[in-house]
C-alpha cells in the first residue's frame, strides 16, 4: 500500500544540476521540488523514499524568493520544459553565469553572457508527446517535471510560434475521434509516438512531422492519415506534411522511413551573419540549432574568436552550418561527423552555398583524424573548431586533437562541466585558456552554451 503523502514547509537553498530549486528535510537529506527558486519558502509534499534523491511537489509558495515573477504560461507549474519561467530573466542570466564560473573553478575571467534579445518565442522546433493512461485517457503535450513519461495536454507554449500549440490541440482533437492509441514501449503496441512542429524563422516555412511506430498491426490508414492533414490544414497553410515511421526490429537497427503526405518536401532556414548569410535545406531528419536568431551570434562570436585560419577542421560538425561559415575567411575547412544523415545535409547545403573548400568526412571523430593523419598528404591543421555532445570529447579524439596540435581551438560546448575537463587536458599538452563566452541559448531552462578560446 503507498504511504500517503507528507506535507511540510521548505526553505530553498540552491538548484540541482537540471534546475529544479534544493531545500533539506528535517533529518538533513537534500529534496527537490521543481519550479521553486533559492530564496523561497515553500509548502511541499513528499513521499519518503529509501533511495535516490528526494522529490516534492510545490503546494503553496509560502515567502517568495526575490527574482521569483508571474510565469507567462499556464502550464508553468507543471511543465518540464521550463524550470525557470517563474524566475527573472536577469536572475536566470546570473544563475547561468555562476555556472559556468563554478565550472572553471573561478581560474579563469568569464566574459558577461549574451543574452537571448527575445526570451520568449525562440524555438524553432518542438516535438510533443503522445500519451495514454490505464483509463484511455489521450494526452499530447509535454511531460510533466519530475513525473516522467507522465504528459500533460498543452493549450499553449510560449518558447515556440504560437501556431505551434494550435496544431498540437488540433491534432489532438482529430486523434480523439480515431480508433488509434498511442505508443506502448513496453508492449511495442499502439501508433501515435510524437509530433514535431518546426518553422524557420527566417523564412517562416513550416513543417509538422507525426511519428508513428513502425509495427505493421497498428499501421494508421489513408483516412487517417487524411485526417491528420487535415487538422494541420486547419490551423496553417503551406506546410510541409509528412508521416515518419518509427520502426523497431529485435536485433537490428532502428530504421526511419519517411513519407510526404502534403506541401514541399523540405524547409528553408537562414543564417544572417557578419561574414554574409547562409541558407539551409531541412528535411525532417535534419538537425538544425533550435534557436535560429541566437544561433546567429553564438557563430559570429565564434568565427571572431577564429580569426582567417589556413587550414581549419571542423569536428563534430553537424550539417557543417558552422564550418560552411568560416569557409568565407578560411583557405580550406574540413568536417568530421558521425551521422550519415547529417552528412548529406551538409554535402546539399554546401552545393546550395556555393561552397567549395569546405569537405565533410562521415566517421567517428577520433578514427578519421587518425586516417587523415596517416595520409601523405596530410597537412597539419592551424585552427579547429570543436562542438561535442554533452558527454564532450572522447578520448581518442581528445588524444588525436593533442597530435593535430593547431595554433587555435575553439570549443563551443552545451556542457560547461565536461567542457572544463577537456580543457584541463588541453592545457596539461601545452595550450592556455585566453577566453571563456557564455550564450543564453535557451531561456527558462536551465540549459547553457559556452565557447572557450585555447591557443598554443
Amino acid at each position: 500500500m503507498r504511504k500517503p503523502a507528507e506535507t511540510l514547509e521548505i526553505s530553498i537553498q540552491t538548484f540541482s544540476k537540471k534546475g529544479y530549486g534544493v531545500g533539506f528535510l528535517p533529518q538533513g537529506r537534500e529534496i527537490e521540488i521543481a519550479h521553486s527558486l533559492p530564496g523561497d519558502t515553500v509548502r511541499v509534499e513528499w513521499r519518503k523514499k529509501r533511495h535516490g534523491a528526494q522529490k516534492g511537489r510545490l503546494v503553496e509558495v509560502v515567502v517568495a524568493s526575490d527574482d521569483r515573477e508571474s510565469p507567462r504560461c499556464a502550464h508553468a507549474s507543471i511543465c518540464g520544459g521550463c524550470s525557470w519561467q517563474q524566475m527573472s530573466y536577469n536572475a536566470q542570466l546570473k544563475e547561468k553565469m555562476w555556472r559556468v564560473e563554478k565550472a572553471f573553478a573561478g581560474k579563469f575571467p568569464v566574459d558577461p553572457i549574451i543574452p537571448c534579445r527575445e526570451p520568449f518565442g525562440y524555438r524553432n522546433k518542438m516535438e510533443f508527446t503522445f500519451s495514454q493512461n490505464s483509463a484511455g485517457d489521450r494526452f499530447l503535450g509535454l511531460m510533466i517535471a519530475q513525473a516522467e513519461p507522465y504528459v500533460f495536454n498543452l493549450t499553449e507554449c510560449h518558447l515556440c510560434p504560437p501556431w505551434f500549440s494550435a496544431a498540437a490541440a488540433s491534432v489532438r482533437d482529430w486523434w480523439e475521434g480515431t480508433n488509434l492509441k498511442a505508443y506502448y514501449p513496453p508492449k511495442d503496441s499502439g501508433t501515435f509516438r510524437y509530433l514535431m512542429l518546426r518553422e524557420a524563422i527566417r523564412t517562416q516555412q513550416k513543417m509538422a512531422v507525426l511519428n508513428v511506430s513502425g509495427h505493421p498491426d497498428f499501421a494508421p490508414s489513408r483516412s487517417d492519415l487524411d485526417g491528420y492533414v487535415k487538422s494541420i490544414r486547419n490551423v496553417a497553410d503551406g506546410v510541409s506534411i509528412f508521416l515518419r515511421i518509427h520502426q523497431l526490429m529485435k536485433g537490428r537497427p532502428t530504421q526511419f522511413y519517411e513519407m510526404l503526405l502534403d506541401g514541399p518536401d523540405h524547409i528553408v532556414e537562414a543564417l544572417h551573419l557578419k561574414q554574409g548569410p547562409l541558407s539551409f535545406k531541412i528535411s525532417p531528419s535534419s538537425f538544425f540549432q533550435p534557436n535560429t536568431l541566437q544561433a546567429e551570434k553564438l557563430y559570429d562570436t565564434a568565427l571572431s574568436m577564429l580569426g582567417s585560419p589556413s587550414i581549419l577542421y571542423d569536428l563534430y560538425c553537424g550539417t557543417g552550418t558552422l564550418g560552411m561559415a568560416a569557409a568565407r575567411s578560411a583557405e580550406k575547412v574540413i568536417g568530421i561527423e558521425m551521422s550519415p544523415e547529417a552528412v548529406l545535409d551538409a554535402n546539399e547545403n554546401l552545393k546550395r552555398n556555393g561552397i567549395g573548400n569546405m569537405v565533410v568526412h562521415q566517421g567517428d571523430v577520433g578514427k578519421t583524424i587518425a586516417q587523415l593523419m596517416a595520409d601523405p598528404t596530410f597537412i597539419r591543421p592551424d585552427a579547429v573548431i570543436v562542438d561535442p555532445p554533452r558527454i564532450g570529447l572522447d578520448p581518442l579524439a581528445l588524444n588525436h586533437l593533442k597530435n593535430l596540435l593547431p595554433k587555435t581551438i575553439v570549443y563551443i560546448s552545451c556542457n560547461p562541466m565536461t567542457q572544463a575537463a577537456n580543457i584541463e587536458e588541453l592545457e596539461q599538452a601545452g595550450y592556455r585558456l585566453k577566453r571563456l563566452q557564455p550564450v543564453d541559448q535557451f531561456p527558462h531552462t536551465y540549459h547553457i552554451e559556452n565557447i572557450a578560446l585555447l591557443e598554443k
